[in-house]
C-alpha cells in the first residue's frame, strides 16, 4: 500500500487491517476559511478526504502547510474508519471509555472527602453545645 504520504508504520499497519487502500480515497486541495486573513483566502492548503466505502469524509486546515494538513487527514481518516467498523472495541473507544472510568473514581474520591469534611464540621458543632 502505497499512500501519497508517509505514515507511520503503526497507521499503516491499522490500514491493513481495516482493508483502506489510497485507490478508494478522494482527496482534495480547497480553500479554507475562517481565521487567517489573505494567507487562508488565497492558498489551497485545506485537505478534503472522502473515503468511498464507507462514506467518510474529513477535512483538516489545522496548519498552514498543505503536506502537514494531508498527512494530518490521513491519520484522522484512518481513526475514523476504525473507530465506524470496529465500534467499541478501536482504540479511540477504549481510551474514552478508560477516561470516564477515571473520572467515576475521582468523583466518587471527592464526595467521601466533602463527606468526612461534613462529619468533621458537625463534630465541631455537637462540641459546642454540650458546654452550656
Amino acid at each position: 500500500m502505497n499512500f501519497p504520504v508517509e505514515l507511520s508504520p503503526e497507521l499503516l499497519q491499522k490500514a491493513g487491517t481495516l482493508h483502506v487502500r489510497p485507490g478508494d480515497i478522494i482527496e482534495q486541495f480547497v480553500r479554507g476559511s475562517g481565521k487567517g486573513g489573505q494567507k487562508i483566502n488565497k492558498t489551497s492548503s485545506t485537505v478534503h478526504l472522502r473515503h468511498v466505502p464507507t462514506g467518510i469524509e474529513v477535512r483538516c486546515q489545522k496548519h498552514r502547510e498543505q503536506s502537514k494538513n494531508r498527512l494530518s487527514a490521513y491519520k484522522l481518516l484512518i481513526l475514523k474508519i476504525e473507530e465506524k467498523k470496529r465500534g467499541v472495541q478501536s482504540a479511540l473507544q477504549k481510551k474514552i471509555f478508560k477516561l470516564k472510568k477515571q473520572k467515576q473514581k475521582r468523583s466518587k474520591r471527592a464526595k467521601e472527602k466533602m463527606l468526612q469534611g461534613k462529619k468533621q464540621h458537625s463534630a465541631i458543632k455537637q462540641n459546642r453545645k454540650n458546654i452550656m
